[in-house]
């Protein structure tokens, strides 16, 4: 299942009656620039017992085509790596 963010926004609206619905939307997006920007930047974004996401780094190679065997040439590029806390784990893993 994956979480669009007018879901996020609408279940934080239900949870925090007393907040705007455009004040939330506003805090959300400004989470996620600032999410993009931090690793745009290379650096490390942790939300302590919840997850940590960084930048990984993969070198230029030669790969084959699987239908036709042809080598293609791959650029380098940046990943994101994408890391659960292990009190997360524990909790998406336990059974009901």
């Amino acid at each position: 299942m994956s979480a669009a963010k007018s879901e996020i926004i609408k279940k934080l609206n239900k949870n925090y009656p007393n907040f705007f619905k455009k004040d939330l939307t506003k805090l959300v997006n400004i989470f996620l620039v600032e999410v993009k920007k931090s690793l745009k930047r290379k650096n490390r974004v942790e939300l302590r017992d919840i997850f940590t996401m960084e930048t990984r780094h993969q070198k230029a190679r030669y790969a084959r085509n699987p239908k036709t065997n042809e080598k293609i040439f791959i650029k380098d590029k940046y990943n994101i790596s994408f890391k659960p806390s292990k009190l997360w784990l524990k909790k998406i893993n336990e059974e009901k």
